[in-house]
Formats: structure tokens, sequence, C-alpha cells
């Protein structure tokens, strides 16, 4: 298991949400995003939403599996850009 703190770098909208849940969906990986109490599976769209992310909000990656340090990578790219 690894786990990555960012600060969302992008503003989240509809767009950012289902480019982040299709490229989650890629990886055999189980992955979580984290904000403050609240966790959603990075592969569904509606745990996302769930989250409200919003720029500058800190977020957690934890990806847990055979490709989890490319999750981490590839969702740093989205999530900080």
């Amino acid at each position: 298991m690894v786990e990555r703190v960012l600060k969302v770098g992008i503003s989240f909208e509809s767009t950012t949400v289902a480019k982040l849940e299709q490229k989650a969906s890629q990886f055999k990986s189980h992955i979580s995003l984290v904000v403050e109490e609240k966790t959603a599976n990075a592969k569904s769209i509606m745990g996302i939403i769930s989250l409200n992310l919003q720029t500058g909000h800190t977020v957690t990656i934890i990806a847990n599996g055979e490709d989890e340090m490319e999750v981490l990578s590839e969702l740093e790219s989205i999530i900080a850009d």
C-alpha cells in the first residue's frame, strides 16, 4: 500500500471528475481518495463527486495493488495539474 498527499491544483468540474475516474479504472489496484474524514473509491464517479473537491483542498491518494506506484504518478498529474 502506498499513499500520497496532494493539494488540488485544478477546478473539479464534471470533465475532470470523469477523467480521474477513467484513469483510475485502468489500474488493477484498489484506489481511494481521502478528503478530511470522507473516503471515496477513485473508480466511482459518484464517489469522487461526493468528496466535493475544490482547488486548494488536500487530498490523499491511497493505492493498494500490483500497479500502485503507477497509480500515484498518473492520478497526481490530473489532481495537481
